[in-house]
């Protein structure tokens, strides 16, 4: 049972590569979002841009964590709950809100799993009608920017953004 446990660890498990700047920089991005949202919902939103900070700094690489899919993604994702919570309130909308967005991210070729997560947030937490531009759209910019300026700058920074491929 000992080397079952100690395969499925090597075999599965992750490894941290963070850095002591990359967990700076992840306390710096919840200092914007606390700026962003002057602590009214901001503590509900850790979890959808801490998983948009992880994505990009544990994978980089994926597309879900490209800049046109963090802000695009983001700001289609809380602005579909937003346009659903002008009509509508409570967990069932919600849902829809979370179905459209993920639809509509796809179609625009901008999947990014948070993004879906900031849709539900306008019908639960009504945070008013400008939150995708005044909170989402800053945020994301401010994540994917520094990311990628970090990437140039930090030798130990994981490459960000992906090279664009030619057509």
């Amino acid at each position: 049972m000992r080397n079952l446990c100690s395969c499925v660890l090597r075999s599965w498990g992750t490894t941290s590569r963070l850095k002591v700047a990359q967990y700076v920089w992840v306390l710096l991005m919840f200092g914007v979002l606390a700026g962003l949202e002057h602590n009214r919902i901001g503590l509900f939103l850790v979890p959808p841009f801490g998983a948009t900070l992880t994505l990009l700094l544990m994978l980089p690489e994926a597309s879900v964590a490209q800049p046109w899919a963090v802000v695009t993604g983001s700001v289609v994702g809380a602005g579909t709950g937003t346009l659903l919570s002008l009509f509508a309130r409570g967990s069932a909308m919600a849902i829809a809100a979370a179905v459209l967005a993920f639809a509509a991210m796809n179609l625009m070729r901008a999947y990014h799993p948070p993004g879906v997560a900031l849709a539900m947030y306008p019908l639960l937490l009504h945070p008013g009608r400008w939150f995708p531009l005044a909170v989402v759209l800053p945020f994301a910019l401010a994540a994917a920017g520094s990311a990628a300026l970090l990437s140039r700058l930090v030798r130990t920074w994981p490459a960000y953004p992906r090279p664009l491929t030619q057509l």
